[in-house]
């Protein structure tokens, strides 16, 4: 079938086989949005017998804009971060076990596609402000991880195919963008070199971002990736692609920041679940490479599987810059030009539905306090916290931090500083602070954590280093820090503050959440800003004034200065960013990253099968990477361990930041002779399920509305009608054999992308979830683990449910009557002796989700087909039985 549909480039002397898209596609191509185009190439190439099928699906598609047609996806490379990937190899090591105990052979346990992963999700702001933040934050980050790090280092020895980049490197994201992505990729098959699209997916919410640049991938949860490793297809409906038509430019003064945060908004307001967003028309052509990596980074938040921008002349600008060889550049613009997946801003594909945006219309603005799809105008930062404030007035004291103060203001995250115009535009706002005398109060802690080494050097080259450390923004290290709340301890006048008046202070942060509790667990707002806009509150020290005319300070004669007093122009920007750019900074910096002695000195282990310590506080072989119990499907009666409200993120569910020594967390470790006073944070222990299954749902935003007034993190158990911890609960109710559900509100699961909101729920015995409404990536990874995931109908939502500890809902979802979107009966049985029945659908898209359902979880169907390659006969009952 290959050699029907191939065709055949010359470049450079080297002669690439193709899927010869125009060919198979015909007239049908250029009404194609770009997305369709690159997903039946993949099919073609790599689908087999179901090629002609998916084929037929995707032309099929055009003339309704839908379908229900299932095709795979073969991704060539997965990426992922040091606390996904733990998660994973945690699993992997601990599948290994169950196959060698199962007479299985474990060395068979290998991905058989290119894995990355970065080391940038636990690097704190411990130390800020001053000379040698970043030497002694990367310090700390080896001794409170190198455990983890020899972990990661032993899958780098013993699996194929598996890369680790060291901490210092950077965020996954722009690591992605500055060094990994291709583009257009050469790849030996069969003894014959294929010109292929570069695709991927990744463990993080945010891998969109690599779209900016023209390459399809998106993000999944952990166990949707471990699928991918071991040569399962992502199965999908052939999707929905929404196309945003942009044209005009933006105008003076308005960065791509704003842009981001606009289209965020705009998109929210359509339901985009399990659909694709691309953009189209003129307006494309007017956005530089980086300005649309920073919208396609914010994908998660509008709520889509991606934002894609098609290859055309800026992408192929962007690989030169960054360091790309001519020969690959021009394998890239021959091939996309080729199989017709180059950019014509002038094509108006066939999409499922269509949005228009004139850039021209865009303004300054941010987002928050609570969420990033709700846009402000950046002079209503005042208005948005007293919407939170409400009537509560705290009399403001001079000289001390207030309601309203700049508790945290960080550049930080992939969204913003992957974009070095952004960065530029941040160190000349603080230049001509400097030059006033302008500093930020003392209560306000400042970082600056680029999303890549290379950062460092072209702000030393700009002189621009020394201007945003004179104001606070020195680089404190290369990771995620602030934005995935490793923000390290507030300043002593801000704690005092709360804890003494009960100030209200915020977070302004360049990041892409501001979610309660998100940045750090004390704070519940925080507004989402420009790099340069962050400076600005910093210096102001307050968002309660209106930023675009009030004084942001007052000069060293006196003069009150204001924003437009600071903020640079667009030709400033672009003449500056022009004199810092190097080509030749991107190689190096990354290989002085990559041969970090700290790292090369790091002891691992390269045994076959993981050699777990008992005594591990990071590092336990999780339950659930096993053979499992069989499916969870079935009728039966779960009484709901937790009732919770809308927009319940995965932060909420499995927190990211510092462990509480207070906390059920914070005691297991305690008791295991941890430091109380530095226990590290949620994400580095996501390798010891004890750890983590005593964190979930402790976020202040998790309320149990099953019984509002108990402690976060609890429930009441039905059989002795106490409040217990949710672990201490669900293992009598697994004892007595009692089924638990959980019930929540719309969009669910939102936000990152962390399995361990699923995998907590496991192990809770949780079989169903019952919400208003599912973010796609936590639901398939509930899914994975076997948890079915059920839609309420719109009047049973849980404040109209009113459940109360006794209550028990019966669910009938036996395993043969589930399929993709069926109706699932459930009735509620009350204490007083009333019930209600009503219709849930089950919040499944595909065949192969149902097979997973049936299986148990991703875990035990992997394991069943090693044991089966690996020893014939071995997966059999009775074998397992013996």
């Amino acid at each position: 079938m290959l050699t029907d549909m191939r065709a055949k480039i010359e470049i450079d002397g080297l002669s690439y086989d193709l899927i010869d898209l125009p060919a198979e596609a015909g007239d049908g191509l250029a009404r194609m949005p770009y997305i369709h185009r690159i997903l039946l190439e993949n099919v073609l190439r790599t689908a087999g017998e179901d090629a002609l099928r998916a084929k037929a699906a995707i032309a099929a598609w055009l003339k309704t804009g839908q379908s229900d047609v299932e095709i795979p996806f073969l991704p060539n490379r997965v990426l992922m971060h040091d606390t996904t990937c733990g998660p994973a190899l945690v699993d992997i090591a601990g599948m290994r076990s169950a196959l060698a105990e199962a007479g299985g052979d474990p060395a068979l346990l290998n991905p058989v596609v290119p894995v990355d992963v970065s080391t940038d999700h636990s690097l704190a702001v411990d130390v800020f402000g001053t000379t040698g933040a970043a030497e002694h934050n990367m310090k700390r980050e080896y001794e409170r991880n190198a455990e983890r790090y020899s972990f990661m280092k032993w899958a780098t020895n013993t699996l194929t195919g598996f890369r680790a980049h060291p901490p210092g490197t950077g965020i996954m994201h722009t690591l992605n963008l500055e060094r990994l992505a291709t583009v257009v990729s050469a790849h030996q098959r069969d003894g014959r070199l294929w010109a292929i699209p570069d695709t991927l997916i990744g463990t993080d919410s945010h891998t969109p971002m690599i779209n900016g640049i023209g390459v399809l991938a998106w993000g999944v949860g952990g166990l949707e990736a471990e699928s991918v490793l071991f040569g399962m297809p992502v199965t999908l409906r052939v999707p929905d692609v929404v196309g945003v038509r942009l044209t005009g430019k933006l105008r003076q003064g308005v960065l791509a920041t704003d842009l981001a945060l606009v289209v965020t908004h705009l998109l929210r307001q359509i339901d985009l679940q399990d659909k694709f967003v691309e953009f189209y028309g003129p307006g494309v052509t007017n956005l530089a490479a980086g300005d649309r990596a920073v919208v396609a980074n914010m994908a998660p938040e509008f709520g889509a599987n991606s934002g894609y921008f098609p290859v055309d002349r800026r992408s192929i600008d962007y690989l030169l810059q960054t360091g790309r060889s001519n020969e690959h550049v021009r394998l890239v613009e021959c091939y996309a030009k080729r199989a017709g997946i180059w950019f014509d801003p002038e094509a108006n594909p066939r999409y499922s539905s269509t949005l228009n945006l004139d850039l021209g219309d865009v303004e300054p603005s941010l987002a928050g306090p609570r969420r990033p799809q709700d846009r402000i105008a950046v002079g209503e930062t005042r208005a948005a916290i007293r919407r939170i404030k409400g009537t509560r007035e705290n009399p403001p004291l001079e000289g001390r931090p207030n309601d309203g103060a700049v508790a945290i203001a960080a550049i930080t995250s992939c969204t913003n500083t992957s974009d070095p115009r952004l960065l530029v535009a941040a160190g000349l706002l603080a230049r001509k602070a400097r030059g006033y005398g302008l500093r930020p109060p003392h209560w306000v802690k400042t970082s600056l954590a680029p999303g890549s080494p290379t950062a460092g050097r072209y702000l030393v080259r700009a002189g621009l280093l020394n201007d945003l450390e004179a104001v606070g923004f020195g680089i404190v290290g290369y990771g995620c820090t602030t934005c995935i709340g490793n923000s390290g301890p507030l300043t002593k006048p801000v704690a005092d503050a709360m804890a003494e008046r009960q100030i209200l202070p915020v977070a302004v942060l360049s990041g892409n959440r501001n979610f309660p509790g998100r940045v750090h667990a004390q704070l519940e707002a925080g507004f989402l800003a420009s790099p340069p806009m962050v400076v600005a509150f910093a210096l102001a020290g307050t968002v309660e004034i209106d930023i675009l005319h009030d004084p942001i300070g007052v000069s060293a004669d006196g003069t009150p200065v204001t924003l437009a007093m600071l903020w640079p122009s667009a030709e400033e920007i672009d003449l500056l960013f022009a004199k810092a750019s190097s080509v030749s900074d991107f190689a190096a910096t990354y290989e002085a990253a990559e041969t970090s002695p700290a790292w090369k000195d790091l002891a691992a282990p390269s045994s076959i099968l993981f050699p777990w310590d008992e005594n591990s506080t990071y590092i336990r072989r999780p339950p659930f990477a096993s053979f499992g119990e069989g499916t969870r499907l079935g009728t039966y009666q779960g009484y709901p361990i937790l009732v919770l409200g809308d927009d319940m993120t995965t932060d909420h569910i499995s927190p990211a930041g510092a462990i509480p020594a207070q906390g059920e967390a914070g005691r297991y470790l305690i008791e295991r002779g941890e430091n109380p006073s530095d226990l590290n944070v949620f994400s580095s222990r996501r390798g010891n399920w004890e750890v983590m299954i005593r964190g979930l749902f402790t976020n202040k935003a998790a309320r149990n509305l099953l019984a509002p007034d108990i402690t976060l993190g609890f429930t009441v158990h039905v059989g002795s009608g106490e409040p217990l911890p949710l672990w201490d609960a669900a293992q009598p109710y697994k004892a007595e054999g009692r089924s638990v559900v959980i019930v929540a509100g719309a969009r669910y699961g939102m936000g990152s992308s962390r399995d361990w909101a699923a995998k907590g729920a496991a192990l809770l015995g949780v079989r169903a979830v019952l919400a208003s409404s599912f973010e796609r990536i936590h639901r398939w990874n509930l899914i994975g683990m076997g948890i079915l995931p059920l839609r309420l109908p719109h009047d049973q939502a849980p404040e109209t449910l009113k459940l109360r500890p006794g209550d028990v809902l019966t669910v009938q979802a036996e395993p043969e009557m589930i399929s993709p979107r069926c109706d699932v009966p459930v009735s509620v049985r009350r204490t007083d002796g009333s019930s209600r029945i009503f219709k849930t659908s089950a919040a499944i898209e595909t065949n192969a989700e149902v097979e997973l359902l049936r299986a148990g979880g991703i875990l035990p169907l992997i394991l069943r087909r090693y044991l089966a390659k690996s020893a014939p006969g071995a997966g059999s009952p009775e074998f397992l039985r013996a």
